[in-house]
């Protein structure tokens, strides 16, 4: 069965050097609020000048699961959910690849959960019956919430978790509609600003749980990969350079976001707060980016034990497995 998600896209490895001439595409994509993917990046960097490869923002997804959603229905090219989302759609019959980590988690970059200064919450055992806002369920904070109560013992449900978008996380905490606002790796412009208006204090957050970790991936269908094989070489590979230039160059980066941000209609002085991607350097996953997943998934009985391994999902370069 592991044979259906083998990726074909080996000659779209992101290590491979310069820049392929892709047929003329358009792919269409959600767009995540406060946030800009490295692709849109890439785009007003001019790195797909040349390559054929344009880009069409076909509204919002309000998370993961409904950007994978609007994948495998064919509405968008480019989809875009945490991992665990990513090999459950995958072990649910959707036949995507993933293409590169579209953020990561780290010492700089993470999920954090935040209650107001005075709750009584101070630790993960507190969290048990009460309300945390989540962007989405089925996705990232979801599963970082369900591992954090398993890491002390108590049950993955002990928490309700409702869905909040993330302009309102910090509106619904502070009218105590919420115990705990979740604001994701993805939603650091959010946690800036909400931050520097004081009162309120960090609990933990999903490197307390995770470590280090790619927090999701960017994917594409198999079907479109292989009808278009040098567009999906040129996104994937100028997609990687906007990720290590986010890196080096953190002032300008930010500038473009608050540009692009205020071109959407959203709100321009979120951008000053952007952390980064949280991704390696070249933009490539190890192994673990996606077994430790896997092996949540098994552990809670999604997955069948060996029906999905990393290297079933996960890019090669050339000779070289980025899983290494």
């Amino acid at each position: 069965m592991t044979h259906r998600f083998k990726t074909l896209l080996s000659a779209a490895a992101i290590a491979i050097a310069g820049t392929a001439h892709a047929e003329e595409v358009t792919m269409r994509f959600l767009a995540g609020h406060g946030g800009v993917s490295a692709h849109e990046l890439a785009q007003e960097l001019g790195y797909f000048e040349g390559t054929g490869v344009r880009f069409e923002n076909v509204g919002y997804s309000g998370g993961g699961p409904e950007s994978l959603f609007a994948l495998a229905s064919g509405s968008v090219e480019i989809g875009s959910a945490a991992t665990s989302a990513v090999i459950n759609s995958i072990a649910g019959g959707n036949d995507f690849v993933a293409a590169y980590p579209s953020n990561g988690i780290n010492d700089k970059v993470q999920s954090i959960f935040h209650v107001l200064e005075d709750s009584p919450i101070r630790s993960i055992e507190d969290i048990a019956g009460k309300t945390i806002a989540v962007n989405t369920l089925g996705a990232h904070l979801d599963y970082t919430v369900r591992e954090a109560l398993h890491s002390v013992g108590l049950p993955q449900d002990a928490a309700n978790l409702v869905v909040v978008p993330g302009p309102q996380l910090e509106q619904v905490l502070r009218s105590g509609q919420v115990d705990i606002s979740a604001f994701g790796y993805w939603q650091t412009t959010f946690e800036g600003a909400a931050r520097s208006r004081g009162g309120l204090r960090a609990v933990f957050d999903d490197t307390d749980v995770l470590g280090e970790i790619a927090g999701g991936f960017t994917v594409l269908r198999r079907d479109w990969a292989e009808a278009h094989p040098e567009a999906a070489r040129a996104f994937i590979e100028q997609s990687a350079r906007a990720l290590d230039y986010a890196q080096d160059h953190p002032e300008e980066t930010r500038e473009i976001f608050a540009r692009l941000l205020e071109e959407r209609g959203e709100n321009p002085e979120v951008a000053q707060y952007f952390q980064g991607y949280g991704t390696r350097k070249g933009g490539l996953p190890v192994e673990r980016d996606v077994q430790f997943w896997i092996d949540v998934l098994v552990r809670e009985g999604a997955l069948a034990e060996g029906q999905i391994t990393a290297s079933d999902i996960l890019l090669v370069s050339g000779d070289q497995n980025v899983t290494n």
